[in-house]
């Protein structure tokens, strides 16, 4: 596994190191199933705010709990390994749970991002990260990109 992919507790202490030295801290969560440019364009519009960005990634169980039993495509650590290349991305870990709430609460990012599909009450942390002196970014949506547009595509394709 490469470097840049932890487990929380370590994830946890260099998260708070690097506070420690100054460091802004960003955090945003998804699936990232197929990457995309939309994803890319929306991970360095995020880097751009912060020193260090982390990626929350949703575990293969939690992906289809909540998209569905022939979510992922591909598995945990392929997306991990794909996000890990890109140079925008600092850290990622992987979280089982439905929302990143408690790796959230576990990190205390300065910055919480989500897309412009989201709206700041409706960010799951969003509260919790501005108790705690963050403030939470919502970056604009890149239209014509999606996941499970790409998907229906690659059906329609196959037909």
């Amino acid at each position: 596994m490469t470097v840049k992919i932890r487990q929380w507790v370590e994830l946890k202490e260099t998260v708070l190191v690097a506070k420690k030295n100054g460091k802004t801290v960003g955090f945003t969560n998804g699936c990232f199933d197929l990457l995309h440019v939309g994803h890319v364009q929306y991970l360095q519009a995020a880097k751009k705010e912060c020193d260090i960005l982390v990626i929350g990634v949703n575990s293969n169980d939690s992906v289809r709990r909540l998209k569905g039993e022939n979510r992922p495509v591909n598995d945990e650590l392929a997306r991990m390994k794909v996000l890990a290349a890109l140079e925008c991305v600092d850290l990622l870990t992987l979280f089982n749970e439905d929302t990143p709430f408690e790796l959230i609460k576990s990190l205390t990012p300065n910055i919480l991002f989500k897309g412009g599909d989201w709206t700041e009450d409706s960010v799951v942390g969003a509260q919790y990260v501005k108790d705690n002196g963050g403030k939470v970014n919502i970056i604009p949506f890149v239209d014509g990109f999606s996941t499970t547009a790409t998907i229906e595509k690659m059906k329609d394709a196959g037909r």
